[in-house]
């Protein structure tokens, strides 16, 4: 009998629709993590639950609508379509499912159909290129906790991050080229920030992530860094797009104060749009599908932001999405864990 394998894609998540109530629900699960906000219990309650959820859901609710499409939000739209397509270019040996961290499809969902197929090997793949305790860790930590509690449990593997891997950068290559990266006066790699405390927390060695070199070098010691990754992978991309260095500049976004991770993306743009750039290209590798962060963050918001302050065009270059690369290169990590 040929083994069965299942394989689970987890991407972030998004609230079911862009009105107030289901943004508020979504913020509310997401916000709540241990692992997203990494303060004592009662002091993230209160913070969540009591500040940031009332008063931010009626505004993200107006920015979700901006991302939505006609067929609903995009993570889902474009996960659907990897779970399809990579489905057709495995054997029939292998099933394919799809599930979010936070909302719909949930993993508490998910994994119950999986357990019922009896799997002799599940490949768990969060779909984070750089490992964050906050986004891969939280929904490694979520799956096996829902796992552990089954009375079979297969052989399971974990692929952590992918960040290096051949084909991701490929597909990001591929899609660079619909622009001709002469026409930019420069290029940014924007990636979500994290606060520095969450980086810091991946060292034993009592130093924090300032003085382990990670704008430079891979080590055994920080590998597992997500700003050592970030930086890794624009080392990846500016070798393979042929960029030299003081062409283009790692950035990081969505902060929500200023103990993150710097350079800020939007302080970045301020500053070239002031000395005289007026193309600017962005790529955003820290995520396979576009979402609010790039759709609506950097192509609208960090667009107007740049006109502002005096440059025309923030063009950003298209996430993974489904494209056949990106299915390709899928379907070889699967391989690679049989």
């Amino acid at each position: 009998m040929n083994p069965k394998i299942g394989v689970l894609l987890i991407n972030l998540g998004t609230p079911d629709s862009p009105s107030v109530a289901n943004v508020r629900k979504y913020l509310y699960e997401f916000l709540n993590d241990p692992r997203v906000i990494d303060i004592p219990w009662i002091l993230r309650k209160i913070l969540v639950n009591l500040i940031i959820v009332p008063f931010r859901a009626p505004k993200s609710a107006k920015i979700y609508k901006q991302l939505w499409l006609d067929n609903g939000s995009p993570i889902i739209i474009y996960g659907n379509s990897v779970k399809e397509k990579l489905q057709k270019v495995l054997s029939e040996d292998i099933e394919v499912e799809i599930a979010m961290r936070y909302q719909s499809p949930g993993l508490d969902e998910v994994l119950e159909r999986m357990r019922k197929k009896i799997y002799q090997k599940i490949i768990i793949i969060p779909l984070f290129p750089q490992y964050a305790s906050a986004s891969s860790g939280s929904a490694i930590e979520k799956t096996m906790s829902i796992i552990k509690r089954w009375w079979v449990i297969p052989e399971i593997r974990i692929i952590g991050q992918f960040y290096d891997n051949v084909g991701f950068i490929n597909t990001i290559v591929e899609r660079a080229k619909n622009y001709n990266l002469n026409e930019y006066d420069h290029i940014l790699f924007s990636y979500h920030g994290l606060p520095v405390r969450q980086v810091d927390k991946v060292y034993d060695d009592g130093k924090p992530c300032s003085d382990h070199n990670c704008e430079n070098e891979i080590t055994d010691a920080n590998k597992f860094c997500y700003k050592a990754a970030c930086y890794a992978t624009t080392r990846l991309l500016a070798a393979k797009l042929k960029i030299q260095t003081d062409a283009y500049t790692v950035c990081f976004q969505s902060r929500l104060d200023k103990n993150w991770l710097e350079p800020f993306t939007d302080k970045v743009i301020i500053e070239k749009a002031k000395k005289g750039a007026k193309k600017i290209l962005v790529f955003s590798p820290a995520f396979v599908a576009d979402c609010l962060e790039t759709t609506v963050e950097i192509g609208i918001e960090y667009q107007k932001l740049f006109v502002d302050n005096g440059g025309e065009k923030i063009q950003l270059v298209e996430s993974l999405n489904d494209h056949p690369l990106w299915i390709e290169t899928l379907k070889q990590m699967v391989m690679e864990q049989i």
